[in-house]
């Protein structure tokens, strides 16, 4: 039988604020479903409506890439799985914490907009998604890493982050951090 010391995770999971960690395949019902249960912890966790709105947001946005990105690149369920974490720091804000498997070109991309996104404030923000709303989206234009990680980094009380790990391959796992 596998060992695991489930009364260190449940500590580990208390000692960093983790409100809900997720962990496998991700399908359109889950995100549905785990978006409720985030609903009902925020409300427990008498967050404030805005606050609960913007981590909510944020969880969506950040899951569907994801599950978009996995069945574009037709991962298998393995391949295209997620980790997603919602926690509480210190300072009382919100940590939506998504990853997943990426190609290396794909994740050094999506790190790079994240790195220009955290050069930008709210005003440079607001005008950046302004202007991408206004432009026209063609049948064959690829989503990811243009509107909904603007929104993202708007909705963010600090610069987004973004970690690319080479896992071989040509692969790498994209972990992506927003404080809200």
């Amino acid at each position: 039988m596998l060992s695991i010391d489930l009364l260190s995770i449940r500590e580990q999971f208390n000692n960093n604020h983790i409100l809900l960690c997720f962990n496998g395949p991700i399908s359109r019902s889950l995100i549905e479903e785990i978006g409720n249960a985030l609903k009902n912890y925020l409300q427990a966790d008498n967050a404030l409506p805005h606050a609960a709105q913007d981590v909510f947001g944020v969880y969506i946005e950040l899951t569907q890439n994801i599950r978009h990105y996995a069945n574009r690149m037709q991962y298998s369920d393995s391949e295209g799985s997620a980790t997603v974490v919602v926690a509480r720091n210190t300072e009382g804000n919100y940590l939506v914490l998504a990853g997943n498997q990426v190609e290396l070109d794909d994740g050094q991309a999506v790190c790079q907009r994240i790195e220009q996104l955290a050069e930008m404030d709210k005003v440079e923000l607001k005008k950046a998604y302004k202007t991408q709303l206004r432009q026209p989206r063609g049948e064959d234009t690829a989503s990811g890493a243009g509107l909904g990680l603007l929104d993202v980094a708007r909705k963010s009380a600090q610069p987004m982050v973004a970690k690319l790990v080479d896992t071989g391959s040509g692969r790498g796992f994209l972990s992506l951090l927003a404080v809200i």
